[in-house]
């Protein structure tokens, strides 16, 4: 069975993306209230055991490390994954939210969008959840730094994966790393192409 490292994934309560179904899921998180399989700061992925996993899954957590850390971060997802394995990373898209502020003349605390856990304002997006911060009184729930396309691929390049993958969509940013090049399988998960 393939052994998925959900990064920052929070709760087990936050569904995965249906590929990863039949995945061994382990948590990793530095907030003990998820009840994470492994209480850890991704910037000590380093000091575990090389190519433990096959999969690192990481939703809208590299933005909570500070721009000087990311670099940490990445290393160590390079560090746990197997030689064949990747990364699978969202993190919004701060162009996009740029564009739709400016050309909908938007305030900073106006509503992008609804979530599940309630409003997206422009200022959330590029400093944290508001009220999650304010709730839990946790400075780790901040935004710290921010991405476009091109940022994150080179962001990962320079980490040590030799093949990305971006898209954009929903004010979000899908990069998909591979350490090598990516195996058939991953091909045909991801319908890849090049």
């Amino acid at each position: 069975m393939k052994k998925l490292l959900n990064v920052g994934g929070n709760s087990r309560d936050i569904p995965l993306p249906p590929h990863y179904a039949g995945f061994e899921h382990l948590l990793l998180d530095i907030d003990p209230t998820g009840k994470p399989d492994i209480l850890c700061d991704a910037r000590e992925l380093g000091s575990r055991a090389p190519g433990e996993f096959d999969v690192i899954y990481c939703s809208h957590n590299l933005e909570h490390y500070y721009r000087h850390d990311v670099a940490r971060v990445l290393a160590g997802f390079v560090h746990v994954l197997k030689p064949d394995g990747w990364a699978d990373i969202r993190v919004p898209d701060l162009p996009e939210v740029m564009r739709r502020v400016t050309q909908e003349q938007l305030e900073l605390d106006a509503t992008l969008y609804d979530s599940p856990a309630g409003p997206i304002s422009v200022l959330d997006v590029i400093y944290g959840f508001g009220v999650e911060i304010e709730r839990s009184g946790q400075d780790f729930f901040a935004h710290k730094t921010g991405f476009s396309p091109d940022l994150l691929s080179r962001s990962l390049r320079q980490a040590g994966f030799g093949k990305t993958y971006t898209t954009r969509s929903n004010l979000e940013i899908k990069a998909l790393a591979f350490r090598t090049a990516p195996t058939e399988e991953a091909r045909r998960m991801f319908t890849l192409m090049g």
